[in-house]
């Protein structure tokens, strides 16, 4: 008989009412962890932790009266901490802290799912539908909007930011080009530092150039061009 493992139980402290939805939805949806209750300040989160116990916290810094890294340096035992913030500036102090992971509002699920890894215990796997078909999430103002990886045709990063194109319409996610190849697996290959492409949707290899079914034009940077030969010589 397997023992199954417990689930984490996660603790949300933020004063935004979009943050606890954003991370209420990847938490639910994320096999191996459990919401134990969200709260607006530090001093709803000091009475929840003495009354529940939890696993994982996930904490913003900018709240009012106590500012969430003064609320984790009095905890006594602090659980495992992910710092969501929009604020840069705090990352080397959250890290003196030791906390797990520092996320940067707005962020993906995909980048969720990375600060959830380092935790020993957890598993969490990418999105996927009851039929196994992998997706992201994208945020839309109605709400998370479901893309399907079969639907991408190439994605084009700037800075932290990617685009994402599909067939009929172009989505931006708050990602970088390391999180989204990681993301989306070997179906996609990297071509350029600015640039990821779907195999199934390249019509032709130039030199300097992949042509798309679509007959878009995809530069191939000069340090990729071994690796995209040898993926389609395969």
């Amino acid at each position: 008989m397997t023992n199954t493992p417990a689930p984490v139980r996660c603790l949300i402290v933020d004063d935004e009412p979009l943050a606890h939805q954003v991370l209420t939805q990847f938490i639910g949806q994320t096999p191996g962890l459990t919401l134990s209750g969200t709260c607006r300040n530090a001093m709803e989160a000091f009475e929840h932790l003495a009354r529940h116990p939890v696993d994982l916290l996930f904490l913003d810094i900018e709240m009012p009266l106590i500012t969430g890294l003064h609320f984790l340096k009095n905890l006594p035992d602090p659980p495992k901490t992910i710092l969501t913030t929009a604020y840069r500036e705090y990352a080397y102090e959250g890290y003196e802290l030791n906390v797990l992971d520092y996320l940067l509002k707005p962020f993906s699920y995909e980048r969720f799912v990375k600060a959830i890894g380092r935790l020993p215990a957890a598993q969490p796997v990418p999105p996927a539908d009851a039929l196994g078909e992998k997706f992201l999430l994208v945020k839309e103002r109605q709400g998370l909007l479901k893309v399907s990886h079969r639907a991408i045709v190439y994605v084009e990063g700037n800075k932290d930011y990617v685009k994402v194109t599909t067939a009929t319409t172009t989505y931006l996610l708050h990602q970088t080009m390391k999180e989204m190849m990681a993301a989306l697996g070997p179906a996609f290959l990297r071509v350029h530092r600015s640039f990821i492409v779907a195999a199934a949707h390249v019509k032709l290899l130039q030199p300097d150039t992949l042509v798309l079914n679509d007959n878009t034009y995809i530069p191939i940077g000069n340090s990729y061009k071994a690796d995209v030969l040898a993926y389609f010589r395969k």
